[in-house]
């Protein structure tokens, strides 16, 4: 599985790279020569030249022509993308169209569905309770909820570093069947993990790497134990609040503010493309379900990196954050998982993806740059690959040629 938070199928690829909420892996084959190498070339950095290139018109030129490059290929009908550094200009543009029906043009104030970016927020919460001393990240999971299989030996820490070997619920074939046949269906936390606890585990605990939507299921009923408090109000009196994010929410059915972008896709029953904005995003809970804008997820790139609130107070303490940031390898070369959020090529952040929607919000320390990625469809490219990798990868081939945010197919992927 990936690092997103998409729901059926993706490529165990990218999507495990990236934290979707899937259901049945396909191997993602490598981006045919035609998707980026016939992509408008970035004038290449000089030797010694600072890890981001400055944000100079001609930058933003070429920026402007890869992500209308890749939209073509990739057939996105709206996406918008933000770049922001210290002390340069800021890259913030829309392309194309939010609702394909009316002619909408896509913009940068738009409410988006954000999948399993989600899984920042709620990790976070959880680093809070074990800072405040209520929760251990060694804790057993069985000790606040009960009924997981394995309960007594996986620990807070295997859940929110995918390392639990809990199956998947997100790849069962009868939450498929059930999601896609009623796509505004509401679920419960627990119908969700009776599709995962149907299986038999995939490994012992800590013994790799294999990401999980049932991880962030347990860990959101963790949250609303220890607290007294129902997960979205948590997170908006603790995380979004403090952080000034009023932009952000964490829905209790299919609700979405207004103005937001009509979802498009061919994640469905029958295979052909359908809208999805008014699909009910509560399969994802914890681990999926958040919405957000383009400058709220600017304000949170930053906050989640560095543990630290906007305006100086410490949203989750200095050896925590520490501990969220290790981020021990994944098999996927250049990519670690830490603490619900993974580090790509030196990109630290998280990506989202479920029906109609896709993100990516990360942010690289050596220079404070935030890259923020918003598209309303999930259709793969070429069936396998997801399209805020293909932005993601074009965008930072040009403004940061040190540290590219690629996200290679592992060669053995099955279904």
């Amino acid at each position: 599985m990936p690092y997103t938070s998409a729901v059926l199928r993706r490529g165990a690829a990218v999507a495990v790279l990236l934290g979707t909420l899937t259901v049945p892996q396909v191997v993602a084959a490598p981006a045919p020569a035609s998707a980026v190498s016939a992509a408008p070339s970035p004038v290449p950095s000089p030797p010694g030249s600072p890890d981001v290139r400055a944000l100079t018109p001609a930058v933003a030129r070429q920026l402007d022509a890869v992500v209308q490059h890749v939209m073509r290929e990739a057939d996105v009908p709206g996406v918008t993308v933000g770049i922001w550094t210290p002390g340069q200009s800021d890259y913030v543009r829309s392309f194309g169209v939010a609702n394909k029906a009316t002619g909408r043009k896509m913009s940068p104030d738009l409410y988006m569905r954000i999948g399993s970016e989600t899984k920042t927020f709620t990790v976070t919460a959880v680093l809070q309770l074990a800072d405040q001393g209520r929760v251990g990240l060694d804790d057993p999971i069985g000790r606040y909820v009960d009924g997981v299989p394995g309960g007594d030996r996986i620990t807070l820490r295997d859940l929110a570093g995918m390392r639990s070997g809990l199956f998947n619920y997100s790849q069962d074939a009868g939450f498929f069947k059930a999601l896609t046949s009623d796509p505004q269906r509401s679920f419960t936390p627990r119908q969700l993990l009776a599709y995962a606890f149907g299986h038999p585990a995939v490994f012992r605990p800590g013994a790799k790497f294999s990401y999980s939507n049932t991880n962030l299921v347990l860990l959101g009923l963790l949250v609303e134990k220890v607290s007294g408090q129902r997960l979205g109000d948590y997170l908006e009196q603790h995380v979004l609040g403090p952080a000034g994010m009023r932009h952000t929410l964490f829905p209790t059915g299919n609700e979405f503010p207004t103005p937001h972008a009509q979802g498009y896709t061919d994640q469905t029953a029958t295979g052909k493309v359908e809208e999805t904005a008014g699909w009910n995003p509560s399969w994802g809970w914890a681990a999926g379900a958040m919405i957000s804008n383009l400058d709220d997820l600017h304000t949170w790139a930053r906050t989640v990196a560095t543990g630290v609130f906007p305006d100086g107070r410490a949203m989750v303490g200095p050896a925590l954050q520490k501990q969220r940031l290790t981020t021990p390898a994944t098999g996927i070369r250049g990519a670690g998982y830490g603490l619900g959020i993974f580090d790509v090529q030196g990109w630290i952040g998280h990506n989202g993806s479920l029906p109609g929607y896709e993100s990516l919000t990360v942010y690289l320390p050596s220079t404070r740059t935030t890259v923020v990625v918003l598209l309303n469809t999930d259709i793969g490219y070429h069936g396998d690959i997801e399209p805020s990798t293909l932005f993601g990868e074009a965008v930072t081939r040009i403004i940061s040629p040190a540290h590219v945010f690629d996200l290679p197919a592992p060669a053995s992927a099955t279904r």
